[in-house]
């Protein structure tokens, strides 16, 4: 019998240079690795099943249903149509299932009955099913006959007969849950897509044997060659999509230190206040509408909103890895393929930061005092219908606790950029220092993401100082015009200084508001080299109806006054858009030729390529010589509606020893926006309109000649420049000149501004 001969391109081998045996790299796990996680060896299985009261909607209310709690880790659940309905299904059940409740027709007052025997003998009564493995439950609160169920999708509300039935049913989940403890996530997965490469000897080989010209074998290899680079460039992605994931999840497993406690998988304790309240105050449930019922129903809708499924229990880092290193790789990978000549800067700013590691700052709000009282927008409007709407006092409910003055200073969250951008203007790579420096005009707009509060409005002559030895800079603000509404702040860092001033104007259409700043953004590096921008337009969208979003767009043009410009193009949203928050641009040098492309996302993180950026978009994602300039570093996930950053939780801080350091003008000591932070939201609400009250005499101090105490203006129509002196000032506690604007009205407040 003939022989099959072997193709020829059975010979082609692919070389790791990780080695190993056989030519294979020990670090590549094998197809069976456990990469996800997997359920350990279970204990002996439990079943219980009995009849619950399931909340369906606002028409029906409670209604009976069946419920069966399998050993597997399955519970399911069907209506209960009839009592012969209930009879079956109890009888029904194997001998190992005990039952838990009432089986009696008063279990049946609210059961989903037919009026007709033709339809319900038709009727086919479908379950549903929860997996324990992937939901979480918990106990209510205000009612002890009530517990909820959280999956991945939806909220079961349910309600036993009693306090005893409720503790069966909770004790029954946690003995079924705690048999699918799951083995936990290591990152053996080492692989790196440079360090694969393909081999053709064999190959060529084979083809020369066989009488093919060495002038086509050449050209068979290059073939190989271009398409491996392909796969090559998708592997690579891949790798980069596993890693983020992977982040993100260790992010969540950081934020959810608490786990589980005993049979109540809970998140961190608070008073529940959202935006969802709204929805049930005006209304009231079939069976009940008293204010304990309504409060426990929006407890539970609140907790399916921001509840992280135990994420702690299933994935870990690495051994040896730590977030804070995490994050400064991310910056330095790939940063710049001519040469590593940052490195001595770098590890300078590495020991900085190391000898600044003591200062410990909040990581979360202060708890509540009280449970808040949501406010209905469509209420606001409907009351004050008519009014000079300057004269109403808004409510903090629609606040967040920082200041304009202190949201300037989110801005500076990624100032590692700058200082990036300084050591690349060192270096001589002025192009690496512009991709630096727009990268970091993008970064500013990543703390929007979900955030729907508005910041307070300062007062006039309100200050705020923001001191950051760990991370090189610090900042001062100061509101320098109240009509129209005027900040202005100043930045100084390592070997860069940086100043702007701006104006918001407003267009309401009605579902949507549009935002349009106005003022220019200075950035100024010690070498004498300086970049100018002015910020997108930003759209607040679904005010009344649907789900608010924000969203930014336009055209921002950074202009430097040497060598490179950049232009970036924020790409609006639209309703069938598949990649929102797009960001795509150019740097152009003198001659207005394009040397490079900035694209990314303005919520994710920005990339650079060389070259006339002529490719598509999916294309450059993909590119060998793509860099990684900046990535968001996720927020630990906060259980406040405000959705505050990391960075953005500490601007409000007093640490110890701060207050007595600061101006009586700072906004961390305006009463209203502490009250706010503190959950004292009536004593807030009234701090609030004593505070709005004395603001109106701004507006007379400002015809009277006032002026701003430490920024002045530049001409007529100029910026507002720092004219220093404040932090000598702050040295010496010497706050001459500086009123206490946030006290009690008083008749000599127009000689206390002046300077």
């Amino acid at each position: 019998m003939r022989v099959k001969n072997m193709h020829p391109l059975c010979c082609i081998t692919l070389d790791n240079g990780g080695g190993g045996r056989g030519g294979r790299n020990d670090n590549v796990p094998a197809v069976d690795s456990p990469e996800r996680p997997v359920s350990e060896a279970r204990g002996p299985e439990l079943s219980v099943a009995g009849p619950l009261y399931k909340w369906t909607n606002y028409g029906k209310g409670w209604r009976s249903r069946w419920f069966l709690l399998r050993g597997d880790g399955r519970l399911s659940y069907t209506k209960i149509l009839s009592p012969q309905n209930l009879n079956f299904l109890s009888t029904s059940l194997p001998d190992d299932v005990t039952v838990i409740g009432d089986l009696t027709s008063a279990r049946l007052i609210r059961v989903d009955s037919c009026s007709r025997r033709s339809k319900c003998s038709k009727k086919v009564n479908k379950s549903a099913v929860v997996h324990l493995e992937v939901s979480t439950f918990r106990g209510s609160r205000s009612d002890d006959r009530r517990f909820y169920i959280f999956t991945a999708t939806k909220t079961l509300h349910l309600r036993t007969n009693s306090k005893h039935e409720r503790e069966l049913w909770l004790k029954a989940l946690a003995a079924t849950r705690s048999l699918y403890s799951l083995k936990r996530l290591n990152d053996s997965f080492s692989i790196s897509p440079s360090s694969i490469s393909v081999s053709t000897e064999r190959l060529k080989k084979r083809l020369l044997e066989d009488g093919v010209g060495e002038l086509l074998v050449n050209d068979c290899e290059q073939i190989m060659r271009s398409e491996f680079t392909k796969v090559q460039a998708q592997l690579k992605l891949l790798c980069d999509e596993r890693s983020n994931l992977l982040d993100t999840l260790r992010q969540l497993e950081a934020a959810n230190v608490d786990g589980m406690n005993g049979i109540e998988h809970s998140l961190t304790k608070r008073d529940y206040s959202g935006r969802e309240r709204a929805k049930y105050s005006e209304c009231s449930t079939t069976e009940s509408s008293d204010d304990t019922e309504k409060q426990d129903v929006e407890e539970a809708s609140e907790e399916e909103d921001h509840r992280f499924y135990d994420t702690k229990d299933y994935f870990t880092e690495s051994p040896g890895c730590s977030r804070p290193s995490k994050d400064r790789h991310f910056f330095s990978t790939n940063m710049d393929p001519e040469g590593d000549h940052l490195t001595n800067g770098c590890a300078e700013r590495a020991l900085n930061e190391t000898s600044c590691s003591n200062i410990e700052r909040r990581t979360k709000l202060p708890d509540p005092v009280e449970k808040e009282k949501a406010v209905s927008l469509w209420s606001m409007i409907k009351d004050n219908v008519g009014k000079d709407l300057t004269r109403v006092c808004l409510p903090v409910y629609f606040n967040e606790p920082i200041s304009s003055l202190q949201k300037c200073c989110e801005d500076m969250e990624y100032s590692d950029l700058l200082d990036r951008a300084y050591e690349y203007g060192k270096a001589g790579n002025s192009l690496m220092r512009i991709v630096n420096v727009a990268a970091f005009a993008v970064s500013g707009y990543a703390s929007t993401e979900g955030r729907l509060c508005k910041p307070f409005n300062p007062l006039l002559g309100e200050t705020y100082e923001a001191d950051y030895p760990e991370k090189g800079f610090r900042f001062f603000s100061e509101k320098v015009s109240h009509h129209p509404t005027l900040v202005a702040c100043h930045c100084e860092g390592r070997g860069w200084k940086f100043w702007a001033d701006s104006n918001i104007k407003s267009r309401f259409w009605g579902q949507s508001i549009q935002l349009d700043p106005v003022g220019l953004l200075t950035l100024k590096f010690d070498d004498g080299e300086i970049f100018q921008w002015s910020k997108v337009t930003t759209s607040i969208h679904n005010l009344i109806i649907g789900k608010i979003y924000c969203d930014h767009h336009g055209t921002m043009s950074i202009s430097g006054n040497r060598q490179y410009s950049c232009t970036l193009k924020f790409k609006g949203q639209s309703f069938l858009d598949r990649m929102p928050n797009q960001v795509h641009g150019f740097v152009e040098d003198a001659s207005r030729s394009k040397v490079g492309t900035v694209f990314g996302k303005w919520d994710d993180g920005i990339y650079f390529k060389k070259g006339d950026g002529t490719k598509r978009l999916k294309d450059l994602y993909l590119s060998d010589n793509t860099s990684l300039i900046w990535r968001r570093i996720k927020p630990t996930p906060n259980l406040t509606r405000y959705n505050l950053t990391n960075f953005a939780i500490t601007l409000n801080e007093l640490t110890p020893g701060l207050e007595e350091k600061l101006p009586p003008t700072d906004s961390r000591l305006r009463p209203d926006q502490r009250h706010l932070e503190n959950g004292e939201y009536d004593r807030a609400n009234t701090e609030k309109l004593r505070l709005e009250r004395r603001q109106r005499m701004s507006r007379k101090l400002q015809e009277d000649g006032w002026k701003p105490k430490w920024f002045e203006k530049e001409g007529e129509d100029g910026t507002y420049h720092y004219k220093g002196g404040y932090w000598e000032a702050r040295e010496q506690r010497n706050w001459d000149g500086c009123p206490n604007i946030f006290g009690e009205i008083n008749d000599d407040l127009d000689t206390s501004f002046e300077d």
